[in-house]
């Protein structure tokens, strides 16, 4: 099965909330939805899964046209980040109600319930109501639906985002596998760019109702083709900053610089941006070729074995991600090393120079 956008567009009021959009996503691995919050996820999979027109375009399942199809006509699965099950049945018949509704025979629908129950250790619950399982039980049962229909597509809108931290790192691990072999095309909407590396496949990433880049997740990653896509994909934010190329050197302030080697050294003399991730900049230095740095700090976060430190150099904010718990002082000058041959370099407009 393939599902095919052929330059579909939404507008709404005027205005274009999806811009013009041709992907074609296949079944095998996962295909992520990654961006923040208003980029247009959920809008996107609404117009895949019929559940919204498009303004133009069309959307193909199998070389079909199915662009003025209804959800039920284009045998979908939709998993939202709400846990939607029916509150008055029991989970064998949450996960049997799409079986019944396409009037499949009664063993038939005993069979695949009790296998996705199995896949999703729910059985012991068959008999329970969503009131008595747990978040990460009802989010288990919207899955098992899922799996239960053999759909042809299934969508998976942000399906962890309110399970706990627990829930969400063992369903994560879960969920390749439990798509993997059924010839589904599976697309799943994230804003978390590690959920994104995690799960693999293939990622589309947005900003703004628009596809930026899409291609193999780690590739997309290593190489952005645009600043765009290289802040959609980073969190912490990307650092980001304007240098001049004068030479064989790299100067990004009077007192940060350093020798343009690589691709860099490629170069036409004049202005640009880099990019760096903030594993980049660290409080510790490591090699001789990295960069010193001095920044104000403003803000520090210790997450698990991980500092952050947002600090300004000049007009400039960074942030440096390190491992284990480092003596920032809020307010306070510190010394920061930045390793510039993991620097990406972008032309004015924004696209990628090296």
């Amino acid at each position: 099965m393939t599902l095919e956008l052929k330059g579909i567009t939404k507008q709404v009021d005027g205005n274009l909330h999806i811009k013009e959009t041709s992907l074609r996503l296949e079944p095998g691995h996962f295909n992520v939805l990654l961006g923040e919050t208003g980029a247009g996820k959920t809008s996107l999979i609404k117009l895949m899964a019929g559940l919204d027109r498009c303004t133009s375009g069309s959307i193909e399942m199998d070389g079909i046209d199915v662009t003025k199809q209804s959800t039920q006509q284009r045998n979908i699965s939709l998993v939202h980040q709400f846990f939607v099950n029916y509150a008055h049945m029991t989970v064998f018949n949450n996960i049997a109600s799409p079986l019944k509704v396409a009037g499949m025979a009664k063993s038939e629908i005993e069979g695949r319930v009790e296998e996705a129950a199995d896949i999703l250790q729910l059985r012991p619950m068959l008999h329970r109501r969503p009131h008595e399982l747990s978040g990460g039980q009802q989010q288990r049962t919207a899955l098992a639906r899922a799996i239960a229909k053999e759909s042809k597509a299934v969508f998976l809108d942000e399906p962890l985002a309110n399970l706990d931290y627990k829930l969400r790192e063992e369903l994560r691990a879960q969920l390749p596998d439990l798509f993997a072999g059924r010839g589904a095309v599976v697309v799943y909407a994230t804003s978390e760019p590690e959920e994104a590396l995690l799960l693999g496949g293939k990622t589309a990433l947005m900003q703004d109702g628009r596809v930026t880049q899409f291609g193999p997740t780690a590739q997309i990653y290593r190489d952005p083709h645009d600043l765009i896509s290289a802040e959609v994909f980073s969190d912490p934010p990307i650092n980001s900053a304007s240098v001049i190329k004068s030479g064989d050197q790299i100067r990004l302030s009077a007192d940060v610089k350093w020798q343009a080697n690589g691709a860099a050294a490629a170069l036409a003399d004049g202005a640009y941006s880099i990019a760096i991730r903030p594993h980049f900049v660290s409080p510790i230095q490591q090699s001789q070729h990295q960069v010193t740095m001095t920044g104000t700090v403003l803000v520090t976060e210790l997450s698990g074995s991980e500092s952050s430190a947002h600090f300004k150099v000049g007009e400039e904010s960074w942030v440096s991600l390190a491992h284990g718990v480092h003596p920032y002082r809020i307010g306070q000058d510190h010394v920061f090393y930045m390793d510039p041959t993991e620097c990406f370099y972008f032309h004015p407009d924004g696209q990628r120079a090296s």
